[in-house]
């Protein structure tokens, strides 16, 4: 990589300019107007459906040379293959030019520069390009699986919190409405005779109760740690940082419910793709290969995107080491928090194939997801058309034939195994 503008970032790059929130001691103090860099801007009632509007039409490629790939992305680790193959050269390897991976502070900033063009590669929570196609008619498609795994509940320390039975007349925030976070919640809480409801939170709740509230990721642990919520569901790294930096406790992690479940997705344009598909196979082999390197190289991972690293991501590399490589402990199967150990799933995993069998799961589930906002679009939404229509299985298919190392979890059909 040796054009300076396809280098990848430097902290320094994230202090200056990229918005990036800094983690100060045990307290974790983020500054108030650098807090709302993931997600902040979805809190409001009905999220992305009722907040934006998506171009209802959109240009087609121009011919005759491949497009510069423009990546944007939220700092989580969720983002870790597509950064990784940045990071190892892998897109240049590929043939492929690419600019720095453009840290982006919300979903829905990150949807509408998606939409309008400004990326032509993005990661996206998995129920959001099934809004985004089947509520607002836009081209997107999900290209591979960015993650496997990857989130927790995270209660306070010092709570009497132990399991999903215990969480009744409590408040416990979500990312966002449409999220697998909120679906396998409400999911557990049902199964634990519990209702699901979303009020102000000072509104009486009954003891069967639990009140479910959209919050900013960056906000959850401080939240946590001063009485605000009583937990919070989420992507890593809050979750090792609200057990490293606000004396949280993790209750459950998701991947121990849902094995090896999708969270964020690859996707890119249905257009794009039809006009560049030799230039898309190039960008799918190098994400393919970053996944690989970050499932085998998760520890050097860590550090090299943390902010002690690269800095694409800003928290230190003691929170993301711990959010990529801390799972399998005996302190976490004596709380439950790993409960099937013999599923052999990691804290996050890496593995690029988009199962059918889970995006039809996924669908069936959003319907009975409890959610504000209008939700008609899933009104009659079929789940093997879901699996057919919005999933692009040929460019993944090509890139695990030319990189079947990168295969982590072995084959290309499986049975959902859930246990709440």
């Amino acid at each position: 990589m040796n054009d300076e503008k396809n280098h990848r970032h430097t902290p320094a790059d994230h202090r200056n300019g990229c918005g990036c929130s800094d983690v100060v001691g045990r307290d974790y103090e983020i500054h108030a107007d650098r807090r709302r860099f993931v997600l902040d801007g979805l809190a409001a009632a009905g999220g992305l459906a009722a907040g934006l509007a998506l171009p209802s039409g959109f240009a087609r490629a121009q011919s005759g040379r491949d497009p510069v790939l423009r990546i944007g992305y939220l700092p989580i680790t969720d983002a870790t293959s597509l950064l990784t193959a940045h990071a190892m050269g892998f897109y240049e390897d590929e043939g492929v030019e690419v600019e720095a991976p453009e840290l982006i502070r919300s979903w829905s900033a990150l949807v509408e520069g998606f939409a309008r063009d400004r990326f032509n590669l993005v990661h996206l929570l998995k129920p959001i390009p099934v809004w985004m196609r089947y509520n607002n008619d836009f081209p997107v498609k999900i290209m591979a699986w960015a993650h496997v795994n990857g989130s927790g509940l995270v209660v306070g320390g010092r709570s009497d919190i132990q399991s999903f039975a215990d969480l009744g007349g409590t408040q416990i925030a979500v990312p966002y409405w449409y999220s697998v976070h909120n679906t396998l919640l409400q999911m557990a809480l049902r199964q634990a005779g519990l209702e699901p409801v979303i009020q102000a939170q000072d509104a009486p709740l009954g003891p069967r109760q639990v009140n479910l509230l959209i919050l900013p990721p960056p906000e959850m642990p401080a939240s946590l740690g001063a009485g605000q919520i009583d937990g919070y569901i989420v992507a890593e790294p809050f979750n090792a940082a609200g057990e490293l930096l606000a004396g949280g406790r993790l209750m459950r992690f998701t991947g121990d419910m849902w094995e090896n479940h999708p969270c964020c997705v690859v996707c890119m344009n249905e257009n794009r793709v039809a006009d560049n598909p030799q230039w898309t196979q190039r960008v799918i082999n190098a994400v393919v290969r970053g996944a690989h390197y970050a499932q085998t190289h998760k520890a050097e991972v860590a550090g090299m995107l943390s902010r002690d690293g690269d800095g694409y991501l800003p928290m230190p590399a003691e929170v993301v080491r711990r959010a990529m490589t801390h799972y399998d402990t005996p302190a976490y199967r004596d709380r439950g928090a790993v409960q099937h150990p013999d599923w052999s799933t990691g804290r996050i995993d890496f593995s690029p194939y988009p199962y059918p069998s889970a995006t039809k799961r996924l669908v069936r589930e959003m319907n009975s997801t409890l959610v504000e906002g209008d939700r008609t679009f899933l009104n009659g939404l079929d789940p093997d058309f879901v699996a057919s229509d919005l999933v692009d299985y040929r460019f993944i298919d090509k890139a695990l034939n030319q990189y079947p190392q990168a295969n982590y979890l072995g084959t290309r059909t499986r049975e959902e195994r859930l246990s709440l």
